[in-house]
């Protein structure tokens, strides 16, 4: 236990070999991570303040640009724009997510699994295969043209698309937010006359709101920063994110995509602190004396709801299908014929060199990335708490509340400086692998730390009393016993840096062109039909390894596991 403790950045300088090694590992990757945590992360957000506030020559112009931005029509008209879009798509799709994990979760409604899995297909996706699905749909020359008395293009085709965009993201916090309960309270309600509806206004609802209030923050940010969907369906009607991107890729004026950068980080910072501090103020949602609640049948309820699932399910289907449909489709609408031509990519520069190079980004984030933020989690929260590792947890936060449009602003303006000694990464995947594993560092981190909390410290102590070097027993015995959380880790890695497009939009050269940027691009360009092709691709690739990651799991959590099901334990 003493030398247990002894593991910290007050270690003597003179220490025996084991101990110098447990000092290299927990005091120097502690270390290394506050570099890349401050390189990755920091530095880009300060490059953006930099930019905007900076009264220099070719920058943002100072505070007198800033004012200017603020008091112009045009601003406000974009502004208006987006936060009616984000106002409204918060109102549809919490409630219809909060409806649909409490049909999961508290009613007795069949194939669950099902459900569930058609639910989460739009995280599997670029945000603009739902725009795409919809110009099929609903478009000039979409097979439901008849049903909307104008065309999809504008505020309604943005609503719509980003609705089932966020869909899914939301619909993961309800489905946390309503996972526990305790039976005893509603046990306690219905012996007491309660009614369903009672009991869910006194029990159900005071224990999820806070979740529904994290779900409409997160959609609000979604959408505001979003520009995949406004960039396919959006016309005439303009929002902010599409100005950054407009201002920055089209218009080369840094200065005034920053300072739009710097307004969206608003929204976004307010909701993550709001959030953050209804988190401290909710109460645990069970007792280490509760009973799991078990909802039992209800004739008419699980009706209602199943037709309610069934509905958003036959929704998504339809609209994923339909893009599916649309990729193989020679010439729409005039030759219905199927072939794979789209799939060719001929109009692409480099042809299927951009899906590649998403292949390549996304094993190296998820191969990366996931050792990196593992390791990370367990030097911040499986070592002697200091300044070191509050400043680490802090750091490590930050993505959570920073758009993937403002970070990827951020890494233009930090890396592309002639000053910079790593300006030499600029444009290529290596930086687009680091930008990934920032951009999506939070939800990772968070993911590790909650397994890594579960276990109790007397492994290590134990580890250290046999005189088991620390980073050989992170190595034998954590890793295995982490090993689903780690699993979760990679696949959640590797689906968001295919699909993900709002950071690495600015960020890739001709030689290091993404396949969900190459979406964006060809639909610019007025190919659709091979923007629909790679978006499938992304989908089908998604999906795939998501699946094979399952399946491989299983054999893996048998043989390092096998305590679990009464083997020996791996620990030797």
């Amino acid at each position: 236990m003493e030398r247990a403790m002894k593991i910290s950045p007050l270690l003597p300088l003179r220490v025996a070999r084991g101990d110098l090694g447990d000092r290299l590992f927990v005091v120097g990757g502690q270390w290394l991570l506050l570099v890349l945590l401050t390189g990755a992360v920091l530095l880009p957000l300060l490059a953006i303040f930099w930019r905007g506030f900076s009264a220099e020559a070719g920058q943002g112009g100072g505070l007198l640009a800033a004012r200017e931005l603020l008091a112009s029509a045009n601003f406000h008209w974009l502004l208006g724009n987006s936060l009616k879009v984000s106002l409204c798509v918060a109102l549809i799709v919490v409630p219809l997510a909060y409806l649909f994990a409490y049909a999961l979760q508290r009613t007795r409604i069949p194939a669950k699994g099902l459900w569930r899995g058609i639910s989460l297909l739009p995280l599997l996706a670029p945000s603009m295969l739902p725009g795409i699905a919809l110009i099929y749909l609903f478009g000039n020359q979409g097979v439901l043209r008849g049903l909307f008395a104008d065309n999809i293009y504008g505020f309604w085709g943005i609503v719509l698309g980003e609705a089932i965009y966020t869909f899914p993201h939301a619909l993961m916090i309800l489905l946390s937010a309503l996972a526990l309960a305790d039976a005893r309270l509603f046990d306690a309600a219905s012996s007491m006359g309660a009614s369903p509806w009672k009991a869910f206004r006194s029990i159900t609802w005071p224990g999820s709101r806070q979740g529904v209030f994290a779900a409409f923050c997160l959609v609000f940010t979604l959408c505001i920063t979003d520009f995949g969907v406004p960039v396919v369906v959006g016309g005439d009607y303009q929002v902010l994110a599409l100005e950054a991107y407009k201002a920055v890729v089209g218009q080369q004026q840094f200065g005034r995509g920053a300072l739009i950068g710097m307004v969206l980080l608003v929204p976004a910072l307010f909701s993550f602190a709001v959030d953050l501090w209804l988190r401290r103020r909710q109460r645990e949602a069970m007792s280490g004396r509760a009973q799991v609640f078990q909802p039992q049948p209800a004739r008419r309820r699980d009706a209602a709801f199943l037709l309610l699932v069934g509905l958003l399910c036959s929704v998504l289907l339809l609209v994923f299908g339909m893009a599916v449909y649309s990729s193989l489709v020679r010439f729409w609408p005039y030759d219905l014929s199927l072939a794979l031509d789209h799939y060719s990519f001929a109009d692409l520069p480099g042809g299927w060199l951009a899906y590649r190079n998403s292949l390549l980004l996304a094993a190296g984030t998820a191969l990366f990335g996931s050792l990196l933020i593992f390791t990370g989690a367990y030097l911040i929260e499986k070592t002697r708490q200091s300044a070191l590792t509050q400043a680490l947890r802090l750091l490590s936060f930050v993505p959570m509340a920073v758009p993937g449009l403002v970070l990827g602003l951020g890494y233009v303006f930090f890396f592309n400086l002639p000053s910079n000694p790593l300006s030499g990464l600029y444009g290529s995947l290596s930086l687009l692998v680091v930008c990934t594993i920032a951009h999506f560092l939070t939800t990772a981190q968070l993911t590790a730390s909650t397994a890594l909390r579960q276990l109790d410290g007397e492994f290590e102590a134990a580890a250290l009393s046999l005189k088991m070097p620390l980073y050989r027993h992170y190595l034998r015995v954590t890793l295995p016993i982490c090993l689903p959380a780690l699993l979760d880790i990679v696949r959640y890695l590797f689906v968001s840096a295919m699909t993900t497009v709002s950071a690495a939009i600015f960020l890739y050269s001709p030689d290091s062109l993404l396949a969900a940027v190459a979406v964006l691009n060809m639909d610019d360009a007025g190919n659709v039909g091979g923007a629909a092709a790679m978006s499938t691709l992304i989908l089908l690739t998604s999906a795939a390894v998501s699946l094979l990651l399952a399946w491989a799991s299983r054999g893996l959590l048998r043989r390092s596991q096998a305590w679990r099901h009464g083997g020996a334990p791996a620990i030797a």
